[in-house]
């Protein structure tokens, strides 16, 4: 046997990660739940709200602990994105935008957790692509109803013209794949990390597989950092965009 007809074979045979399949699902009036995806969303949102209490809860306008320094960074790079995308007028989006980079953070760092030469026991909840489709649905309406606050219904129809009428199918192309690649990009890059690891299940022996999963592992932190900061600016921006009126 060729080693690509073992690799295709051993890759097959795993079957550990498809898409749409979860270990758990509860059925509520007719709708499907992935129990795997809401008790990940759980732990998350409880472990930020810890961790963003545990910052702040001592917080003082003197020496800071390490808690709050960390805290003051993030929110001082957020709140530098936010002024040179939108301007001073866009900081109020900045508990937004570090809200989206840290829950979408642990997400994709859930599933690091070391599972051993078994599948993950407990992906991450970003990995199901119903979880980026609403947060990005969520983004998008808001920022739909933030242009139309600020423009009115009149200019908010009017932009989609601008500054061409020829222009018009193109801006509504635009406007409908905003939600689509903000949902693919997080999801594809989460799950093609979880894939990785099946497909070093399916092709190591028990004894390999650890420090190849330790090393991937450390390369998918680095990626899932990446996807929040992406998802997180491209929401900021589209803010900015709809806060930005017809003259200008």
């Amino acid at each position: 046997m060729s080693l690509f007809n073992y690799m295709h074979d051993a890759v097959m045979a795993a079957g550990t990660i498809s898409v749409g399949e979860h270990a758990k699902q509860w059925t509520v009036f007719g709708l499907t739940i992935n129990a795997d995806t809401v008790w990940g969303t759980l732990i998350v949102a409880i472990a930020v709200c810890l961790l963003a209490w545990l910052a702040t809860r001592n917080a003082t306008s003197g020496v800071p602990r390490k808690g709050q320094l960390l805290y003051e960074l993030i929110v001082e790079q957020v709140q530098g994105i936010t002024d040179s995308a939108i301007g001073p007028k866009g900081r109020k989006y900045v508990p937004l935008g570090i809200a989206l980079f840290t829950f979408i953070l642990f997400s994709n760092w859930l599933g690091l957790i070391p599972s051993g030469h078994n599948p993950e026991w407990l992906p991450s909840p970003t990995g199901d692509i119903n979880l980026p489709l609403a947060m990005a649905a969520l983004v998008i309406i808001s920022v739909h109803i933030t242009s139309i606050k600020t423009r009115g219904i009149g200019g908010y129809l009017k932009h989609y013209a601008q500054p061409s009428i020829l222009m018009l199918p193109i801006n509504i192309i635009e406007e409908i794949t905003k939600p689509i690649t903000l949902t693919f990009r997080l999801f594809g890059n989460v799950f093609a990390g979880g894939l990785m690891i099946s497909v070093m299940v399916a092709l190591l022996p028990v004894w390999a597989f650890p420090p190849f999963e330790f090393g991937w592992k450390l390369f998918d932190m680095f990626i899932g950092a990446i996807q929040a900061f992406i998802f997180a600016l491209l929401a900021i921006i589209y803010f900015g965009m709809a806060l930005d009126n017809a003259e200008h």
